[in-house]
């Protein structure tokens, strides 16, 4: 081929690797593939797929402290909103509640196409458990949906092969696309 196809073939690796993806099996409304991006030099990768595991949102949802539903974090996933400490802090908090991974969503609701590189802070700490950042859009209309049909949890599984879903495009969240 030509110089150009192998720029975008690199350039589909590169997108492949930089992103990471989950889909919610429950509630049916939202039952989508979401993409989101590793933290860059901090926490843990995913060693194992979950088929089947509770993403939680944080009580409080910015999880600079102790949480109030922390207890359901335990051996689940948190869904962390972006703000008021690092995300180094928040993976910690989560960590430290038994949480397997964190994902932190941006605290603009609006977001839907702005992936923010999550970097470690200034202190000498680090976290051993994944930590993904979704769009705000997306951490939105999860929690609104869990909100509507008054549900304390998600369930999700996590990560997810997109190259062996045929229909990918097909299962990403409608209002991704513009």
């Amino acid at each position: 081929g030509t110089a150009r196809d192998t720029t975008s073939w690199r350039y589909v690796c590169l997108r492949i690797h930089d992103y990471l993806y989950f889909q919610v099996l429950s509630p049916g409304d939202i039952r989508y593939i979401f993409t989101a991006t590793p933290a860059k030099d901090f926490g843990g990768i995913f060693h194992t797929r979950y088929e089947q595991i509770h993403l939680v949102p944080a009580e409080p949802s910015e999880a600079c402290g102790e949480l109030s539903n922390g207890f359901f974090i335990q051996d689940q996933i948190a869904l962390v909103e972006r703000g008021g400490c690092s995300f180094l802090s928040k993976t910690r908090v989560v960590q430290e509640h038994g949480g397997r991974a964190v994902i932190i969503s941006d605290n603009a609701v609006d977001n839907d196409s702005f992936y923010v590189e999550m970097i470690q802070d200034s202190t000498q700490r680090t976290a051993d458990i994944p930590a993904l950042f979704l769009l705000g859009r997306d951490g939105y209309m999860i929690r609104r949906s869990l909100e509507q049909h008054g549900l304390p949890w998600a369930i999700i599984s996590i990560p997810v092969n997109v190259t062996s879903i045929p229909t990918f495009e097909l299962l990403q969240p409608p209002w991704t696309f513009w």
